[in-house]
């Protein structure tokens, strides 16, 4: 167990230097060139706050320039980081209610409250961290072509993502069809293994 903390803090110490070396780069790309301020492509969810006509830009703060712009990558700087801290306590979450579930499986039903108070913890932990990347301010550049590490683990949060919602609501219908408990297993640990890997996945 030990051995799984330091290499859990290890990797976050590693991926947060990159990311700090990154929005060096961004900055350094601002200041040193003219540069679009806005990448071409970026998520709907981001360009509802932050595009050029975003709701986000009627606030002086942030109209588009490229002083608010750096003020806008530290900001997402902020916001992956939370997001990321998050993902650890997510993963640990769902870790801890696979555990209190297989027990539940084997029939022991004294976990059963408390295996779904955990669930609801778990699910309101990792809503909240995959919603924080959705509205963070967008990056200074597009996407890099061909697959690399963001595109994978971009593709692995689809897979938890849809994971995650089956888990949620196969768990209001086992009461009522019990039948239905090997389907939300197989979501849960779906779920948990892709999570897994798209957090491996960005670190390396």
């Amino acid at each position: 167990m030990r051995i799984i903390i330091i290499s859990f803090l290890f990797i976050l110490f590693f991926s947060s230097q990159n990311n700090a070396q990154d929005l060096l780069n961004e900055l350094e790309s601002i200041e040193s060139s003219n540069i679009p301020l806005l990448p071409e492509k970026f998520l709907v969810t981001k360009k509802i706050l932050w595009g050029k006509k975003g709701l986000m830009r009627s606030f002086n703060k942030f109209k588009l320039t490229p002083e608010n712009r750096q003020h806008e990558l530290k900001v997402r700087k902020s916001m992956l980081k939370v997001h990321q801290y998050l993902g650890f306590l997510t993963l640990g979450g769902m870790l801890a209610q696979g555990i209190i579930g297989s027990q539940l499986y084997k029939g022991n039903m004294n976990v059963k409250n408390t295996h779904k108070k955990m669930g609801e913890m778990v699910s309101i932990s990792y809503f909240s961290t995959a919603a924080i990347p959705l509205f963070s301010p967008p990056k200074m550049f597009n996407e890099k072509k061909g697959l690399n590490n963001i595109k994978i683990h971009k593709i692995l949060a689809v897979i938890h993502f849809s994971s995650m919602v089956a888990t949620n609501i196969l768990a209001n219908k086992i009461d009522t069809n019990y039948n239905l408990k090997r389907y939300h297993r197989a979501a849960a640990y779906t779920a948990f293994g892709s999570y897994a890997a798209s957090m491996i996945v960005i670190k390396f």
